[in-house]
């Protein structure tokens, strides 16, 4: 019985190779894929942030260097990353670019309006162009670390190191007339770094930020209504807290994911402490760029830039008991900037960054299944043979251009890695310790990953 179990194991990665057939039915794994062309800006980019829209296509917005630095909107309409209206729309140069999406699905932008006086602005898109949303340069004066989102009842809320109120921390809410503060302007002790925006599940605004106060410890507050409070202690990290990402679990509780002195942690409010939710630090090397999300099983995910691979994108999970990666670690084809993490509203993980390995342009990525949008008769670029291997493996691929294919563990460790040389590239495998590995090709228009087994 043992050994028709260990064949059994054997042949399971054979069958998920890329010398089958990739119908739409076959339940195959899951992979990290571009979306559209990788780099598709026209140009260098700064502060990019995704958000989907409620039939399910990926927007994006930019300060776009092509464009003297101005804000920039794209979509990905199912074939081409297309503009959303005029590039460079913003009257002057555009800094902590947000973008996200009314109850009717019409995208707005957040951003630090440089021509006016690097006030908050906030501006929506009518169908043919952008209007702002109120008037232009709304806050008492200039700002940071620009958040935003929409309340459950579908009202846009910023919030912001607040320039004229000491660098404290201020939120605002657009009531269809006026932008109006929430709370007391400048509800904070001292001044705020990295604010993040979040929604309680029965509507309540709460705000998670660096707090200078608590010598740069990481401090949630919550708007009951009438009055700021703090949600338990103020400055509950362990260390100094950067990175900050705000989000409530399906329990309600808050949650905050953020670089707990080097390394990603998570924490939550359980009603009387703040705790961690799996092991602190559990990145394999530093963390930037962290984006905290919930999947509809409740299971927080954190996307980041992964110093301990390359400062590329990694995303992981917890999964209930341990912290587990999603796809590879460091599965971008370089370094990343400036990532942002959005679920579809089918569940799809989708991350936009500025991709180093892309002549730092944009570049959109989705974990979804190998088989979708693949037609009955295509095959994977990428086949692995002999699989299972003991001495050598040779990748056969059907690219063109200059790329790598790497060897990696199941849990995303890189271990060998090499230039491709199309169309067969070999791969000496003799030190290799006997189990499953992950082949993974990587070039300027795919990212491949397959399995085999070294015997």
């Amino acid at each position: 019985m043992k050994r028709l179990f260990y064949l059994l194991f054997l042949m399971l990665p054979m069958a998920m190779s890329g010398q089958i057939n990739l119908s739409k039915s076959f339940p195959l794994d899951y992979m990290w894929k571009y979306v559209g062309n990788a780099g598709f800006s026209e140009w260098y980019c700064d502060y990019t942030r995704i958000a989907i829209d409620p039939s399910g296509e990926p927007y994006i917005v930019f300060q776009d260097r092509a464009h003297l630095n101005k804000a920039t909107v794209m979509k990905y309409n199912g074939v081409n990353w297309v503009y959303v209206g005029s590039p460079g729309f913003s009257a002057g140069v555009a800094k902590y670019t947000n973008i996200a999406f009314d109850p009717l699905g019409i995208p707005y932008v957040a951003f630090m309006d440089f021509d006016n006086g690097h006030k908050a602005n906030v501006m929506k898109f009518d169908g043919t162009s952008w209007d702002s949303v109120g008037i232009a340069g709304f806050s008492s004066d200039g700002v940071e670390y620009l958040s935003f989102a929409f309340s459950p009842s579908g009202e846009p809320y910023v919030a912001f190191l607040d320039g004229g109120n000491s660098g404290k921390s201020t939120v605002m809410k657009f009531d269809g007339t006026s932008w109006l503060n929430v709370g007391n302007a400048g509800f904070s002790s001292t001044m705020a770094y990295q604010t993040s925006l979040a929604f309680s599940p029965s509507g309540q605004p709460a705000v998670v930020f660096t707090d200078d106060y608590s010598w740069g410890h990481a401090t949630v507050m919550q708007f009951d209504g009438s009055t700021w409070n703090t949600v338990g202690a103020s400055g509950f990290s362990p260390g100094y807290a950067n990175c900050l990402s705000l989000a409530f679990n399906p329990l309600g509780e808050p949650c905050v994911a953020f670089k707990d002195v080097y390394k990603a942690s998570l924490m939550k409010f359980d009603g009387v402490n703040w705790i961690n939710v799996g092991n602190a630090g559990f990145s394999s090397g530093t963390a930037e760029d962290i984006n905290l999300v919930f999947n509809s099983s409740g299971e927080p995910l954190v996307s980041f830039v992964d110093f301990g691979n390359a400062q590329r994108a990694t995303l992981m999970k917890f999964n209930g008991t341990e912290w587990v990666y999603i796809g590879p670690a460091g599965f971008s084809a370089g370094d990343a900037d400036y990532l942002s993490l959005a679920l579809s509203p089918t569940g799809v993980a989708y991350l936009g960054f500025v991709d180093g390995g892309n002549g730092y342009r944009a570049t959109v990525m989705k974990y979804d299944s190998v088989a979708v949008g693949i037609s009955d008769k295509e095959i994977s670029p990428l086949t692995i043979y002999p699989n299972p291997a003991t001495d050598q493996i040779t990748g056969k691929v059907s690219l063109t251009g200059t790329g790598n294919i790497s060897i990696e563990t199941i849990a995303g460790k890189e271990l060998i890695k090499k230039p491709l040389a199309a169309p067969y590239t070999s791969i000496d495998i003799r030190n290799l310790p006997c189990g499953v590995y992950v082949v993974r090709l990587t070039n300027d228009k795919t990212v491949q990953v397959q399995k085999f087994i070294k015997q």
